[in-house]
């Protein structure tokens, strides 16, 4: 047991504060909007470079990596947020993430534009963003009792629209305004975001404050059945939405013909549909049970993801396909943490936060660098497109058995 100090056992008593918790609760969630804006800043990007020629002559492994590359750095970051956030509390976080998004956004803008080694390395700070999710969930969970916590944390979820921002923007603005004028918007707005977090947010009175080392916490959290059970669900429900909102312009271009523009347009449709859904999960989860919910996004990605791997045309089932995948993955993200939050003991949330956090982004790392290997060689999506299928039928086991039993036994032991 994490010993704590600093308040009281928030799964048994949340302050009633009503107007207040639902203003941390918007602030947080502008935040998780604004810092996924930047974390997805290169996703657009990435097939006009190869397209234009500016970075020279790019293979579409190489424009993988380079949507890749802050996916994955945003991902394992959020253990180590996630647990300082346990510690310090999201009023500290929040800024201190934002603001140190605002150094690579600009270095990205004035060093790294012509230069593709400097885009990774431009890429790979950039995933700071990324960790802003570790930070919120802990922090949302904090201000709110047990039986709304699905949905409000699932509200915040909705945050990962940000990437939808910067799908609709940033080419118009990379081709319509000058090279630099995304990157600069999105700084400004980082900057703004920042100081009005410092300004806004508090933390969640008797909030509790884990007092052991960090690395001693983590091992501790590593250890609950939940995280890992947790770490499994989310890479395949986060993971296949993130991979999905940074490759599917790509593969939209590569597979069935569409202009940057469009597949930007129609990538941003998936992002919507996911993002609306990840409240409705937490929601659902909160109403009918997180299993029944994982199970159904489960059930629909396996079935969807299989049509998809026939490449049908896009008016002949291949959108519906898609936008059906969009709201499962959305439904099972938000389900995801409406079960961590009902089954985690609160000081904790920010530590299995962070991990489950990471296990879902590196869920969205994978898919592309496969994804852009096996065309690469085969000329076809159809194997990363089954994989996925394999992998969500593998989960949709794994949820109905593992995580059912686990579910079951903190009820038991709540008794």
């Amino acid at each position: 047991m994490t010993t704590t100090t600093g308040g009281t056992d928030q799964g048994s008593r949340v302050p009633s504060t009503g107007a207040t918790r639902w203003l941390m609760l918007g602030v947080a969630t502008l935040g998780f909007v604004v810092n996924f804006w930047a974390w997805a800043l290169l996703s657009p990007l990435g097939p006009l470079f190869r397209d234009t020629g500016t970075l020279g002559t790019l293979s579409e492994s190489d424009v993988s990596l380079l949507v890749a590359v802050p996916v994955v750095v945003g991902s394992l970051g959020r253990i180590v947020v996630g647990a300082l956030t346990d510690r310090f509390g999201g009023r500290v976080m929040f800024p201190l993430v934002s603001l140190a998004t605002v150094v690579p956004v600009l270095f990205v803008a004035f060093v790294a534009l012509d230069s593709y080694a400097l885009l990774l390395v431009g890429g790979f700070f950039l995933g700071i963003g990324g960790t802003a999710f570790a930070v919120g969930v802990p922090f949302v969970n904090a201000w709110f009792p047990p039986e709304k916590r699905g949905l409000a944390v699932g509200i915040f979820g909705a945050g990962m629209g940000g990437t939808a921002i910067s799908a609709l923007t940033t080419v118009k603005l990379y081709d319509g305004l000058g090279h630099r004028a995304p990157f600069l918007i999105t700084a400004a707005a980082l900057a703004a975001y920042g100081i009005l977090a410092w300004l806004v947010l508090r933390d969640a009175p008797g909030r509790s404050i884990p007092t052991t080392p960090l690395g001693q916490r983590l091992a501790a959290t590593a250890r609950l059945p939940i995280t890992w059970q947790a770490c499994v669900l989310y890479a395949v429900a986060f993971g296949g939405y993130v991979a999905f909102s940074v490759y599917l312009p790509a593969y939209l271009k590569t597979a069935h013909g569409l202009t940057p523009a469009d597949a930007a347009n129609r990538m941003a449709g998936f992002v919507v549909v996911a993002v609306v859904m990840r409240p409705v999960g937490g929601w659902l989860a909160d109403r009918i049970g997180a299993i029944q919910v994982l199970g159904v996004g489960f059930a629909v990605v396996t079935v969807c993801a299989a049509i998809a791997a026939g490449t049908p045309p896009l008016e002949a089932g291949g959108t519906v396909a898609f936008l059906a995948m969009a709201a499962a993955l959305g439904m099972g993200s938000g389900a995801t943490f409406a079960l961590v939050a009902q089954v985690t003991e609160p000081s904790r949330v920010g530590g299995v936060t962070g991990l489950v956090g990471a296990a879902g982004g590196l869920g969205g790392f994978v898919p592309p660098l496969v994804m852009g290997y096996v065309y690469g060689r085969t000329d076809s999506y159809a194997i990363g497109l089954w994989l996925l299928a394999a992998a969500a039928a593998a989960t949709l086991v794994l949820t109905f058995t593992v995580v059912s039993r686990t579910v079951a036994q903190h009820k038991e032991n709540a008794v």
